[in-house]
């Protein structure tokens, strides 16, 4: 797992209170839906405001890659590599 996979599972266990699952549980495979973090769209959208006040980009609604963006740890963290402004 990189460091940015690490990071940004440490956010999303930390800010949405997971007590199941440890950033070490996880692989950049993991699943942000149904298995591996179980998110729902509520809490995709929160993790969406979290990482575009961290990383400096907007994560829109509207994108229509988003089923790709938000498919898996790892797509969510190249994501944000590739846009990030910090």
């Amino acid at each position: 797992m990189t460091e940015l996979e690490h990071e940004l599972a440490e956010l999303i266990i930390g800010e949405l209170d997971i007590t199941d699952i440890k950033p070490e549980d996880v692989s950049a495979e993991t699943p942000l839906y149904g298995d591996g973090f179980g998110l729902d769209s509520i809490d995709i959208l929160e993790i969406a405001l979290l990482i575009s006040k961290k990383y400096g980009f907007e994560l829109r609604s509207d994108n229509p890659h988003n089923h790709e963006i938000f498919a898996s740890l790892g797509s969510l963290a190249a994501f944000t590599a590739e846009n990030r402004s910090r």
